[in-house]
C-alpha cells in the first residue's frame, strides 16, 4: 500500500519541482504523485495560471501517462503536433502555451511514485544536458520519498488534511524570502525585529509545534537556502542578497554540511523538515 501524501510529502514535491526547473532550464515545471494509476498534479513552478493544478493524468494517457507505464522519461519538441501520444490534456497544456515538454517518472522500488514535468513556451530551449539534470532531480526525489515512506511507516502518520496547493506554497516561500531580505537591509532595529517575527511565523506554517532541533544555521545560510528553494542559481542568489557568487557557494557548502545533505536540493528539503524555512 502506498503511504498517503502528507504535508511533508507535498513540500518535498514542490521543492523538487522548483529544483527541476532550475536544474534543467525549463521555463515552467509541474509534478504530482501517482496513486491507483493516476498522477494528480499538485506542485507548480513558473506557470501562468492554474489550468494544470489538480490535473489527473492516467496511465498511458498523454506524455506523462506513457512515462508512468514505461518507467522512463518521455520527451516531445512540439506537444500539440506529436503523433506518438494521446491528446487528452491538450486544453490544459494549451492554456500554458507549452511547446516542448518532458515527463520524467520518479521510481521507487521499481514503481512509479510521481512524475516531474518540464516545459517551454517556444522561447529558448534548455541545452543538451537537461535530461541528465532531470534524471538527477528525479533520483534525489525518489530517495527522499523512500526515506519519508519509512518515517511514515514507523510513526504511522495519518493523512494531513491541511496540505497547501503548490501555487500557495510557492507564494509563501517567495514572500518569506523577500521578508528576510528586507529585514537584513533595514537599519531600524524595531522594524527588523517585527519583520523577523513575521518570517519566523511564515517558516512555521504547516510545521509541527514544539519540535526542537540541534541544527543551527546562520542567518545568511538560511537566506541562501530560501533563495535556492525558489530555484535561484548561485549568480542570481548572489545578486538578490548582494553577495559574491563564491560566497553563495560557501554558504551552501556549510549549510549542506550541517544538514548532512549531499546536494542543495537535499539541503532545502532537510531545512524544511526542521522547520527552518517554509
Amino acid at each position: 500500500m502506498v503511504p498517503p501524501v502528507t504535508v511533508t510529502k507535498q513540500r518535498i514535491l514542490q521543492d523538487a519541482v522548483t529544483e527541476f526547473s532550475r536544474a534543467t532550464g525549463f521555463t515552467l515545471a509541474f509534478g504530482g504523485y501517482e496513486a491507483d494509476g493516476v498522477t494528480t498534479v499538485t506542485a507548480l513552478s513558473g506557470t501562468e495560471g492554474d489550468s494544470l493544478q489538480g490535473l489527473r493524468v492516467a496511465n498511458w494517457r498523454g506524455l506523462g501517462g506513457k512515462a508512468m507505464i514505461e518507467l522512463r522519461p518521455r520527451f516531445t519538441r512540439d506537444y500539440m503536433s506529436s503523433q506518438s501520444i494521446s491528446h487528452d490534456y491538450d486544453l490544459e497544456i494549451g492554456a500554458e502555451r507549452i511547446v516542448m515538454l518532458v515527463a520524467v517518472p520518479v521510481i521507487v522500488d521499481g514503481v512509479t511514485r510521481a512524475v516531474l514535468y518540464g516545459g517551454t513556451r517556444g522561447d529558448s530551449s534548455p541545452d543538451a544536458t537537461f535530461m541528465q539534470a532531470a534524471a538527477g532531480v528525479s533520483e534525489e526525489l525518489a530517495r527522499v520519498i523512500s526515506a519519508e515512506d519509512r518515517a511514515q511507516s514507523q510513526l504511522r502518520f495519518p493523512p494531513d488534511p491541511t496540505e497547501l496547493p503548490g501555487s500557495v506554497l510557492e507564494e509563501l516561500r517567495s514572500s518569506h524570502a523577500e521578508i528576510r531580505r528586507i529585514a537584513s537591509e533595514t537599519t531600524d532595529p524595531a522594524t527588523r525585529e517585527r519583520l523577523t517575527a513575521i518570517e519566523q511565523r511564515l517558516a512555521g506554517i504547516g510545521q509541527p509545534t514544539g519540535v526542537a532541533t540541534e541544527i543551527h544555521l546562520t542567518s545568511r545560510e538560511i537566506d541562501v537556502l530560501c533563495q535556492a528553494a525558489l530555484g535561484g542559481t548561485n549568480a542570481s542568489i548572489g545578486q538578490a542578497l548582494g553577495i559574491a557568487e563564491s560566497t553563495v557557494k560557501s554558504y551552501l557548502k556549510t549549510a549542506m554540511g550541517k544538514l548532512e545533505a549531499p546536494t542543495r536540493h537535499a539541503a532545502v528539503t532537510a531545512a524544511r523538515s526542521f522547520g527552518l524555512i517554509p
